[in-house]
């Protein structure tokens, strides 16, 4: 693989995780308009406690949903924010690394996708795994889930 083919590769990770945190931010956002349409509209009965519960209820899940908007768009600017466009010779942010099984794509944290049938971690910069690979190259072992693997090839 050519430098050109694994910059596109990495600006295609970049598009498919940009795709989907834009899919949550939708969905958050929905789900709060709900949450706020469902409180606007109860209506207050002769059961007084009912109607409260009601409507904490749905204050509760309208805050929820604005802290998962909130991560998901702080997730949106973190990843805008990698370069995908340079070929790096260690682990570090907007690095991907290719292992046995596994490719590991630093740059927020989505956690395991499928990618035109290959699964990628995408791992924050920040997360546990990430600091491990702080550093390491082409050829480096580490432990990952009680497994010993080596980075096969990064870029």
């Amino acid at each position: 693989m050519d430098s050109a083919e694994k910059i596109e590769e990495k600006s295609r990770l970049k598009e498919f995780g940009l795709a989907l945190i834009a899919r949550r931010i939708r969905t958050a956002q929905q789900s709060i308009d709900d949450a706020q349409e469902a409180a606007n509209q109860e209506e207050k009965s002769s059961a007084g406690d009912k109607y409260e519960t009601s409507r904490a209820m749905g204050h509760l899940q309208k805050d929820m949903f604005a802290r998962q908007l909130e991560e998901h768009t702080r997730d949106m600017s973190s990843l805008h924010a990698v370069k995908t466009d340079t070929l790096y010779s260690s682990a570090t942010a907007g690095a991907l690394l290719k292992c046995h099984d596994l490719c590991l794509f630093i740059s927020t944290g989505l956690g395991r996708q499928v990618v035109n049938g290959k699964t990628i971690l995408f791992l924050s910069p920040g997360a546990p795994l990430a600091q491990q690979l702080r550093n390491k190259r082409k050829g480096d072992g580490f432990l990952f889930n009680g497994q010993q693997l080596s980075i096969l090839d990064l870029y």
